[in-house]
């Protein structure tokens, strides 16, 4: 029994050692999906960060309120985060490409190539971009696709593989959702342009 002078720790009665952690239960915690985003029409999707929700459906309206709020968007793509393969990083003037051979069949592989998006990560620091999309086997094949296509790009510090049919992109038909407040400065206060006001009614009332 853990002993105290002060009589509202002692009166708890507690043991000399902390218990062992109770195991958590399978299941108790929301999924975590990554999220990308795409600023303008043409540009690419870039990473800008995780969510955590009981489903895809329900991370996508997570997402859109977390990182398009302040921000001009006109696409977003989520992803469960266990669906993602990735590489090792190398260094910054390197390519993961160099080390990337090519992967032999198996038995297991599926019968028809799924397509796989692909995002590289051209600096420490910077977000994964989308480069374009491969028809792959596997994962680690997909890899090998895009070495195949994307391999003269540098450097590439990280590659991410994306299957697309793990992917909730935004639906074409529901883009409106941002078209109602494309600018977004209003939610800066960098936007309020009230300075000269301000010297002004100081002029006015004689304040300094």
């Amino acid at each position: 029994m853990l002993s105290s002078l002060d009589p509202r720790i002692a009166r708890l009665a507690l043991p000399d050692t902390a218990p062992a952690p109770t195991p958590k239960a399978a299941f108790d915690q929301f999924e975590t999906f990554e999220v990308f985003h795409q600023k303008k029409d043409g540009a690419a999707y870039t990473y800008v960060g995780p969510v955590h929700a009981p489903s895809a459906d329900v991370a996508f309206l997570f997402a859109k309120e977390q990182y398009s709020r302040r921000f001009a968007c006109t696409g977003m793509w989520v992803v469960p985060t266990s669906a993602i393969s990735l590489t090792a990083y190398v260094g910054d003037q390197e390519s993961v490409y160099d080390g990337v051979t090519a992967i032999v069949p198996t038995a297991d592989a599926p019968a028809e190539p799924q397509e796989y998006a692909i995002f590289h990560l051209k600096k420490r620091g910077k977000a994964h971009t989308y480069v374009g999309m491969v028809r792959a086997a596997s994962a680690a094949d997909a890899l090998h696709q895009a070495k195949l296509t994307f391999g003269e790009q540098r450097p590439v510090v990280n590659v991410w593989v994306l299957p697309w049919n793990e992917v909730l992109p935004l639906d074409p038909e529901d883009r409106d959702i941002w078209l109602t407040t494309p600018e977004k400065k209003y939610r800066e206060a960098i936007a309020y342009k009230v300075q000269d006001r301000i010297e002004r009614f100081k002029l006015e009332t004689g304040n300094k």
